[in-house]
């Protein structure tokens, strides 16, 4: 079970990276999020957050799972949404 609580916490860190250094982002954001970026930046970073908080405990563990499968299935979504166009 260590290995879900870093990876976790790999995603948690990557979620305040988002709030921290927003610049990187908004280039792998625009293409999914083209309009209001900075906001999706922000948004993507404290969902990230969160979710990767709630992998992290194991009390938490399995919302935070079921968070991150319906966020991946989401931005896969927004993705192909995107790419189709």
């Amino acid at each position: 079970m260590a290995d879900l609580r870093n990876a976790g916490l790999v995603l948690a860190v990557t979620g305040l990276a988002h709030l921290v250094a927003p610049k990187p982002f908004e280039l792998i954001t625009k293409p999914l999020f083209p309009e209001d970026t900075g906001d999706w930046v922000q948004r993507n970073g404290v969902t990230e957050l969160a979710l990767g908080a709630a992998i992290a405990v194991p009390q938490t563990r399995r919302i935070g799972l079921a968070g991150l499968t319906v966020y991946v299935s989401w931005l896969a979504k927004r993705g192909a949404d995107a790419f189709r166009k």
